[in-house]
């Protein structure tokens, strides 16, 4: 899943209050990069890497003895917290979303060539109605921290990990005290209090999904105590004989890529792993499946960018998102 967010903040170091600086940290992890803006005298970078190895040991498909490889290989194992907590909020969305948001579709993500693990080269009807049949949250249960599914079946939380991951740095600079923070993950976002150094709020900005062409942004907005995700098909699709366009978000129920005009969809949510798998899900509904759905979801502000039957872009707001 691609996501971009740019951060219209600034990076000076030290601010003006007191003996307490604004610190950055950055580096890669999650196959992707971090960055953390904190106010406080103590440098955390080490707490940081330790919580990040502990959810890669829970839930990275590419180390082959993290429990989620474990669960996958049919390798008896009891799940950790974070396994645990990403699995319920994932159960949860797939019953919300009605099987939109789907930690089990990855093996047919990966037939389709959208995948890590490469694409099904004789790829037909009849093998995409095989793989379908292992498809389903509905089909894997936890009880005890154990997983309990068929064989064949598949998690992969990598639409919802990177948002977890944000929470996890959040709740741990929060249990230390700090009062101003900003947390991005690939583009997943949290923030809490306000930039220190400005003396303002913390802004973000919506990267403008053009197909060709420089990038600009679309939206800039203020994010205050909230969490926001983006989920763009703008670099990752496919086009067909006919010049359709097709995404990587696959359709949950027939196991074909979808065809959509929707180019992104940002969601600010309390949580950022929330935010995250909704921007998913609502990914594949279409415009007008996302207006319906959000009639009873008024806590997820969403905003979404198009391409119209004319080919322009165009944008809609749904409860209440903030505009620049």
């Amino acid at each position: 899943m691609i996501k971009k967010l740019f951060f219209l903040i600034s990076l000076a170091l030290v601010s003006c209050s007191d003996s307490i600086e604004q610190l950055r940290v950055s580096g890669p992890v999650f196959g992707t990069t971090y960055s953390i803006i904190y106010d406080s005298d103590t440098n955390f970078e080490t707490a940081f890497d330790s919580l990040f190895s502990e959810i890669n040991r829970s839930m990275s498909t590419y180390i082959i003895t993290s429990d989620i490889s474990r669960v996958n290989s049919n390798i008896d194992v009891v799940v950790d917290h974070h396994f645990e907590s990403v699995f319920l909020t994932s159960k949860e969305i797939y019953n919300t979303t009605k099987g939109q948001f789907d930690p089990t579709i990855g093996a047919v993500v990966n037939a389709w060539d959208f995948g890590p693990e490469g694409k099904i080269e004789s790829l037909d009807s009849q093998k995409i109605a095989e793989l379908m049949r292992y498809v389903g949250m509905d089909k894997v249960t936890l009880n005890d921290g154990v997983i309990t599914k068929p064989l064949a079946t598949r998690l992969d939380f990598n639409a919802i990990a990177k948002g977890y991951g944000v929470d996890v740095i959040s709740e741990f600079l929060e249990s230390q005290g700090i009062q101003n923070y900003l947390v991005e993950i690939g583009g997943e976002i949290r923030s809490f209090g306000q930039n220190s150094v400005k003396n303002s709020k913390w802004v973000v900005g919506v990267q403008h999904p053009y197909i060709e062409g420089n990038q600009a942004y679309v939206n800039t907005l203020v994010l205050e105590n909230e969490s926001m995700a983006t989920s763009g098909t703008y670099r990752k699709f496919k086009i067909d004989a006919d010049g359709n366009r097709y995404t990587h978000i696959i359709n949950t129920s027939t196991g074909y890529p979808s065809r959509t005009n929707i180019l992104s969809v940002s969601v600010i949510a309390a949580k950022c792993m929330t935010a995250d798998a909704y921007a998913t899900a609502l990914q594949a509904m279409g415009v007008e499946g996302i207006r319906l759905f959000l009639e009873t979801r008024p806590e997820l502000k969403v905003f979404i960018v198009f391409v119209s039957e004319d080919t322009t872009f165009e944008t809609a707001v749904f409860n209440g998102f903030p505009l620049n």
